[in-house]
């Protein structure tokens, strides 16, 4: 209904407005849809004086105004005679104007989400602009003084917060305060490296970390009327996957289809369980010495694999010395910082922490989640940056990109296996891709039950320790909290995980139609690579050449 208002709202305008919009008529350039795209990307910046972005009612209200005069002279674009690339990037345009519609007419997250203006509630808003981001001490001499204006912004920033949150979600809320402690922990650690190195910035980082504990105290207080849901419920949600995502499914569809996956998968676990049951089980890594040593071993022949089996070539830029750090601090400190702030070991130095689900599965055998991280998003990453084109170069807004990225690097995991990857380990490692894999199904399901207000965020939380193979997923734990908070947030983030895979499958077995015999994977993904970074459906059309990939669209 809501969509329906909308255009006959765009009929009246366009008819009422026939001599402002003479000229916008005849747009049938490429060119006029690079223009408005630029126009589009300056409409998201957010207004920002003295280091506070506004996010007020009004500012809100204009912002709208302004997007739906842009989403009109989008549909006057004619695209008739124009290449299919320039066609597919039109229709990305047209999601990621979606996307924006959804975030003011669905999420408003400025009002409802008081997670939104915390550092720490990673995926609660669209900018950051406004917050102290220096992570290294001592500051240099240039940075001190933005620093400083930061710093004394943030209190005006949650001022700002306590008039705009005038419909809060009550699961939101519940997450806001939930990682409260991390952002005051935050400030405290912030106000004593001011205080060590830059006496300065010492008052305003105090006055900053007395503004958030007084925004916790005030949230507190009022949480009682922070009442709303906080899923979009099914009429919303198939819209977002319709509209934004570009996903041809609705709700009950993606509900039905990933219960099946979920069926197979636990289905084939236990084959493969009963196949290994006089092997022995695999065992963590014991020490942080083993623990590197493996995921290098595993970056490695990962590398060596895709092409000496003829799957795509890595390139000489992949950075794998620059992804080897980042793996190695991971190693060496993402287990401790869990036992610090989850159990409060206080011991910095002790191997392993605490395993959570995927350092229980990683530890065993890194190579299918080295293989996701590493060939899968840094791959991935990487050929992003040298993207020059302008529409399909730039970064994705709304997480409109989500499900290609995840779907992509979740499929890697278990067609690797399929490919051969795990021939010369122990049969047990098989196991282990299909743990994760119905690790990813519960959470999908979650996301999904959300969404349609069958969970709140704490019986999706416990649902997915529950349910996690093995009981790995500790309950209540880390994990589950910051994967359950971001799927409330980013609308299908881990039922996309699925989809996108399942979407992988689907779009190699179209292209195997069109070539036969001719058909090369090392074809195939020079070709996947070079359409970008863009929903599945977009993806599809690229490589076929056939738009009935969004033929559920032209439909409507």
């Amino acid at each position: 209904m809501r969509i329906k208002v909308k255009s006959l709202f765009l009929i009246i305008i366009i008819a009422s407005c026939k001599t402002d919009y003479s000229n916008q008529m005849i747009m049938n350039k490429y060119e006029d849809l690079v223009t408005l795209f630029k126009d589009f990307r300056s409409l998201q910046e957010p207004l920002i004086m003295n280091e506070v972005p506004d996010y007020s009612y009004q500012t809100m209200l204009n912002q709208k105004k302004r997007l739906d005069t842009l989403q009109l002279k989008l549909g006057l674009i004619d695209t008739v005679g124009w290449s299919n690339t320039e066609r597919i990037e039109y229709h990305l345009v047209k999601a990621e104007m979606h996307g924006l519609e959804f975030y003011h007419e669905v999420l408003r997250p400025w009002s409802r989400d008081p997670g939104f203006y915390l550092q720490t509630q990673d995926g609660a808003g669209p900018t950051r602009e406004g917050y102290f981001y220096y992570d290294q001490f001592p500051i240099s001499d240039d940075d001190i003084p933005v620093a400083k204006a930061k710093l004394e912004a943030l209190p005006l920033i949650l001022e700002q917060a306590r008039v705009n949150l005038n419909n809060a979600s009550g699961d939101l809320a519940f997450s806001a305060l939930h990682y409260l402690p991390y952002e005051i922990e935050l400030y405290e650690r912030i106000k004593e490296m001011c205080k060590k190195h830059h006496q300065e910035l010492f008052l305003p980082a105090k006055n900053a970390l007395s503004a958030v504990v007084e925004y916790g105290a005030w949230l507190e207080k009022n949480k009682i009327n922070m009442v709303l849901p906080a899923g979009v419920g099914k009429e919303n949600y198939n819209w977002w996957m319709k509209n934004v995502q570009l996903v041809p499914y609705s709700w009950e569809e993606l509900y039905d289809i990933i219960m099946r996956e979920d069926d197979r998968l636990l289905t084939t676990v236990k084959l493969e369980r009963n196949k290994n049951r006089n092997l022995p089980e695999l065992s963590p890594a014991s020490t942080r010495d083993e623990h590197s040593k493996r995921k290098v071993e595993a970056l490695k022949f990962v590398m060596s694999f895709t092409e000496s089996e003829s799957l795509f070539v890595v390139p000489d830029w992949i950075g794998f010395d620059e992804y080897l750090y980042g793996a190695n601090a991971l190693a060496t400190g993402w287990n401790d910082t869990f036992a610090n702030s989850y159990v409060g070991s206080g011991e910095t130095n002790e191997w392993p922490g605490v395993r959570d689900f995927f350092h229980q599965t990683a530890d065993r055998d890194p190579l299918p989640e080295q293989t996701h991280e590493f060939i899968g998003h840094h791959l991935d990453h990487g050929y992003h940056k040298r993207d020059k084109r302008i529409i399909i170069g730039s970064d994705r807004h709304y997480a409109i990109e989500m499900i290609r990225l995840e779907g992509w690097a979740f499929w890697l995991e278990e067609m690797m296996m399929h490919a051969g990857y795990l021939d010369n380990k122990s049969p047990r490692s098989r196991e282990i891709v299909y743990w994760q894999a119905a690790f990813r199904t519960c959470r999908a399901i979650a996301d999904l039950k959300m969404h349609s207000n069958e969970f709140s965020l704490q019986e999706a939380i416990d649902y997915v320790a529950e349910c996690a193979p093995n009981g790995w997923n500790i309950p209540n734990g880390p994990h589950a909290w910051y994967e359950m908070q971001t799927n409330l947030r980013y609308v299908g983030w881990h039922m996309g995980m699925v989809i996108g895979k399942l979407a992988m499958n689907q779009l190699i077995a179209e292209r195997v139609r069109q070539q036969g015999n001719d058909f090369t994977y090392k074809a195939f993904f020079n070709d996947f690579f070079s359409a970008g970074i863009i929903p599945m459906s977009l993806v599809e059309w690229q490589l076929t050449g056939d738009d009935k990939s969004l033929e559920f669209i032209f439909k409507n």
